[in-house]
């Protein structure tokens, strides 16, 4: 299968959770809008979605798949199962005590951590320490998902692990949709969503088992016992998952500041989802697939393919992450109404959230090219340095979330974590470059400066076809007219953008058939 082909599996598994997503948000927004019940829910689910992201996916594709894969050149299937029920063991019961001891400190940690704003508020506190007591257990499921993930894209089975937070969506919907229906207070609206995403944990869990079996293994439970292997990947662990959860490390800090005031934590997650759209089509998936790809290719010591999977890889993100930038950046408001502004959502929301959504559209790029960066290192079992690029950048999104939020609110916590994410993305690739890992490619510099070009040109476009289509994207028009314009929007963006990037080069037919023809190694037997 094509680097390409691949990113797409990943990417339209992605993207097909990602559609869903908004249709939840949707019915979110409906409603609850930016009242205080989803204040309270997003705080309370932002704070396991944090350690899922610290501790599972982010550790585990960072430090588990490249000492898996190497279990796999070295030992075979059977070399690579044991390591697995090595790790499996240890995790589980990590796990459980975590589990046990955040469940019994959820007050003091909601008041420390989570929404120390909240504390004044002696309702909104109790209903988000409720909620994150239900929830809490999906960080459990989701650090297992993470590992079975983990050995999925090792093995070159893509698609259940991209397919499975589908399932998140799907259970969230319902919930909503039977909160509408039997018209339940917003208090009750929130309890369905919490339990909906503990049940959501439970079922992409043994969807992502499922997969395994069908790869061809089957993990047994070993009593826990701190192995070579498992001390080499707890090292490799640590350092990984503050670096892979950079993004939601910033997010909880933001989430901190802004519960200070109502509705702020609300207008970022709704902003958040928007561009998360692109983030995770391009990035997560270009992220999890180079990841395995780059680490078997060192392994087999094809040093001249890995560099080249590295600079392919950040010419396919841009080519596709640019776009979306300039989009996000001019056309915010027309995007938000569209998606949002019906029942508990009001005009005067839509602006705040159109407002943070076009900083987090600047910063998008460098979030994308984080993920596109970070396995040059994590591929070489080089955890600690991206690990201190990290901590610096945080240091600066504090600074920056804490000085800006009294005068900007929302667009301030969007301005310090998008500089943030740039700060991080130069750095990281700067090291790489001077390390020698990452071969400058002068084709690749002359592409993204086209790619630029053609990027002011769509977003001048844009923006004038926006005016012509204000008639029919005001809050006057009917659903299906706004969605109409919209889509035509889009639809000419998309013309506009690949018409000229073709056109003087950013872009080539050449391009396209070189990494669509590109054929990774042959995997492993794996029972398929």
């Amino acid at each position: 299968m094509s680097l390409v082909s691949k990113f797409a599996t990943v990417g339209g598994a992605t993207l097909g959770s990602r559609v869903l997503g908004f249709a939840r948000e949707t019915l979110m927004a409906a409603a609850l809008g930016t009242g205080p019940m989803a204040d309270a829910f997003y705080a309370a689910f932002r704070f396991p979605n944090l350690f899922r992201r610290l501790f599972a996916e982010g550790a585990f594709n960072a430090a588990f798949v490249p000492l898996f894969a190497k279990e796999i050149e070295a030992g075979g299937i059977d070399g690579a199962k044991r390591f697995s029920e090595e790790v499996f063991g240890v995790l589980f019961t990590v796990l459980m005590i975590i589990t046990i001891a955040m469940e019994l400190a959820m007050p003091l940690l909601v008041s420390w951590i989570i929404a120390p704003g909240f504390v004044g508020d002696a309702e909104k506190f109790d209903v988000t320490v409720e909620l994150a007591v239900i929830m809490f257990p999906y960080l459990m499921c989701m650090s297992l998902t993470a590992m079975l993930s983990g050995m999925l894209n090792s093995l070159h089975h893509y698609f259940a692990a991209a397919v499975a937070p589908i399932f998140l969506n799907v259970v969230l919907i319902g919930a909503l949709g039977l909160a509408l229906h039997s018209g339940a207070s917003p208090l009750e609206t929130a309890r369905y969503l919490s339990w909906g995403v503990l049940a959501a944990g439970v079922l992409q869990m043994a969807v992502l088992y499922a997969g395994v079996l069908h790869a061809g293994m089957r993990i047994g439970f070993r009593w826990p016992r701190i192995t070579p292997n498992v001390k080499r990947l707890l090292w490799l662990a640590l350092p990984a998952a503050v670096t892979g959860g950079i993004t939601q490390i910033n997010q909880i800090i933001g989430q901190m500041i802004a519960s200070t005031k109502d509705g702020a934590i609300s207008v970022l997650q709704y902003a958040d989802r928007v561009y998360q759209l692109p983030l995770g089509v391009v990035g997560i998936a270009v992220g999890v697939v180079l990841l395995p790809e780059l680490a078997r290719a060192l392994k087999a010591g094809h040093e001249k393919e890995a560099a080249n999977l590295q600079n392919r890889s950040m010419e396919f993100v841009l080519f596709l992450t640019l776009p979306a930038a300039g989009a996000l950046w001019v056309i915010s408001d027309e995007i938000v109404r569209v998606l949002y502004e019906r029942g508990a959502f009001s005009p005067e929301t839509t602006s705040v959230v159109a407002g943070t959504l076009a900083i987090y559209g600047l910063g998008l790029p460098g979030f994308v090219m984080i993920k596109a960066l970070n396995p040059g290192f994590f591929a070489r079992e080089d955890t600690k340095t991206p690990m201190r690029i990290t901590m610096c950048s945080v240091v600066v999104n504090c600074v920056l979330a804490v000085s800006l939020f009294p005068f900007f609110h929302e667009r301030g916590i969007a301005t310090a974590e998008a500089t943030s994410g740039w700060l991080t993305a130069i750095f990281l690739f700067v090291t790489l470059v001077r390390r020698g890992h990452w071969p400058l490619d002068k084709a690749l510099a002359w592409r993204i400066a086209r790619l630029l070009i053609a990027t002011l040109v769509m977003a001048v476009s844009l923006n004038y076809a926006a005016d012509a289509l204000a008639a029919r994207l005001a809050p006057t028009a009917s659903l299906l007219e706004q969605v109409a314009a919209l889509g035509a929007l889009v639809g000419l963006a998309m013309v506009i953008y690949f018409g000229v990037a073709f056109l003087i080069g950013g872009a080539d037919i050449g391009m396209i058939r070189r990494n669509v023809k590109r054929k990774a190694k042959p995997a492993p037997e794996s029972g398929e």
